[in-house]
């Protein structure tokens, strides 16, 4: 199934962010599967009955506010790695309320290549294009990988939240 054409394609040298699509959602699935990836999003691996809205919910985005997650595959089409993109989840944080909150989650097997960080370069990238002047995001104080890829990209750290989370902002 070709991917909705509300999402934009993006290439980097290595990846391909594209809308998610229904054959996206077994890889995706197994992937909130695993503790390791929920260790700092949650702590609890997602069964599949709470991953379910919530990939409706990430292409459902698009739709309703222009922006959305991608899922994020290596450019030979051989592998679904992730997700990154945009969100606006009406979480009721002040920090992040002022703009769109940018969100990143890979399977493991893919950690440790510089793929967040391509991915996230790539998400923010669009973000500016499309002139969005802002963008947020929220990582957990242990999560060290996830700051530094944020770091990269042109977060700053903006506020301590409750629940030992961090919210980051980017300007362009």
């Amino acid at each position: 199934m070709d991917a909705p054409p509300f999402a934009p394609t993006l290439t980097t040298d290595r990846l391909i962010l594209r809308g998610m699509t229904i054959a996206d959602w077994e890889p995706y699935a197994t992937m909130w599967q695993d503790p390791r990836v929920t260790t700092y999003i949650g702590g609890v691996p997602r069964t599949r009955d709470v991953s379910w809205p919530k990939f409706g919910q990430a292409v459902a985005m698009w739709t309703l506010i222009g922006y959305g997650n991608w899922a994020v595959i290596e450019r030979d089409g051989s592998m679904f790695l992730g997700v990154a993109g945009l969100s606006d989840f009406k979480r009721g944080i002040p920090e992040l309320d002022c703009c769109p909150e940018a969100g990143w989650a890979f399977a493991a097997e893919s950690w440790g290549r510089g793929i967040a960080t391509e991915a996230v370069a790539a998400v923010v990238g669009w973000a500016d294009a499309a002139g969005l002047a802002e963008t947020g995001c929220m990582i957990d104080h242990a999560n060290i990988a996830s700051a530094r890829v944020a770091e990269r990209c042109g977060y700053v750290r903006f506020a301590e939240l409750p629940g030992q989370q961090r919210t980051y902002r980017r300007t362009r």
